[in-house]
C-alpha cells in the first residue's frame, strides 16, 4: 500500500510540518495549523481585534508587493517593528499596535503551511484558543472518518532548513486533539492520541513551553512576553478560518 501516510479510518489526525501538511491535505477535510511560537498564536491575537490575518511564506519583496495587493499592513521580523511599522510576528506586540483591518504575517512555518493548503478548510490553532477549536470542529461536523481533521504541528527550522519538531507545537495540537476526543471519543488516530497524551500529562504547560529550546530562544532575545501570552491556556475563544485568503473569525 502507498498510502499508508494517511492514517486512513481515523476522524483526528496529527502530523508535523509543511511535508505532513501536504500528504494529510490530500483526504482532510480540514487542516489544523499549529505554530505557538508564534504565527498562530499572533493569529488568534490579531483576529481578537477584529483584524484579517492573510498569511504569506516568504517575508521578502513579494510579500510587500502581496500586501499592497490586498490594501493590508504588512508585519516586519520582530526586531524590525517600528513606530511607523508596528505590526510584527511578536504577539505581545501584535497587541500593543494600533488596528488594521488587513494584515499580512509571513513566517516560514505555520504562515507557510496556511498558505499553501489546498482545498481543504484550515483553521488556526494554539493553547490559547484549543479547546474552542475542537468545540467548532464539533459542531462544524469534523472528525469524523467521513470528515476528518488533520492536526498539524508546525514545528521549526534547523539552519539546513530541514523540520525541527518543536515540543510547544506537540502540545499545542495536544491540547486540540484532547479538546476534540471529549466530544469524539474513539475517532484519534494512534499519531494523534500520542500527541493528545503528551498535552495531558505535562503538568505545567507554560512552564514546560518556557523552559523548551524555542522558549529560551524567546526569552534570551529580549521576548518572553511573546512565551507568556503563547501559553494563556484557552484565554481565547476566537476561531481564525481562513476565508478568501484571509483567517477571518467565523461562528
Amino acid at each position: 500500500m502507498d498510502d499508508w501516510y494517511l492514517q486512513t479510518g481515523h476522524g483526528v489526525r496529527f502530523e508535523w510540518g509543511p511535508a505532513g501538511a501536504d500528504r494529510l491535505a490530500t483526504e482532510a477535510a480540514c487542516i489544523v495549523v499549529v505554530d505557538v511560537l508564534s504565527f498562530t498564536t499572533s493569529v488568534t491575537v490579531a483576529v481578537e481585534s477584529g483584524t484579517r490575518v492573510f498569511p504569506y511564506r516568504w517575508r521578502d519583496a513579494t510579500a510587500s508587493a502581496f500586501a499592497d495587493q490586498k490594501g493590508a499592513a504588512l508585519a516586519v521580523g520582530r526586531r524590525m517593528a517600528t513606530a511607523s511599522s508596528p505590526w510584527s510576528l511578536s504577539p505581545a506586540a501584535l497587541r500593543r499596535a494600533p488596528f488594521t483591518p488587513r494584515l499580512v504575517l509571513p513566517s516560514p512555518n505555520g504562515s507557510a503551511i496556511a498558505a499553501s493548503a489546498g482545498e481543504s478548510r484550515v483553521v488556526a490553532g494554539a493553547l490559547r484558543n484549543a479547546t474552542a477549536v475542537g468545540n467548532w470542529l464539533v459542531r462544524q461536523g469534523y472528525g469524523t472518518a467521513d470528515r476528518p481533521v488533520a492536526v498539524i504541528a508546525s514545528g521549526e527550522r534547523w539552519p539546513d532548513g530541514s523540520l525541527r519538531p518543536a515540543m510547544e507545537d506537540l502540545l499545542g495540537a495536544g491540547a486540540i486533539i484532547a479538546a476534540l476526543d471529549e466530544r469524539l471519543s474513539g475517532t484519534l488516530s494512534p499519531e494523534a492520541a500520542v500527541a493528545a497524551a503528551s498535552f495531558q500529562t505535562t503538568p505545567d504547560v507554560s512552564a514546560a513551553v518556557a523552559a523548551s529550546s524555542s522558549g529560551r530562544e524567546l526569552i534570551g532575545g529580549g521576548f518572553a512576553e511573546d512565551v507568556v501570552v503563547a501559553t494563556e491556556l484557552d484565554a481565547c475563544t476566537a476561531v481564525p478560518v481562513l476565508i478568501e485568503g484571509a483567517f477571518t473569525v467565523t461562528q
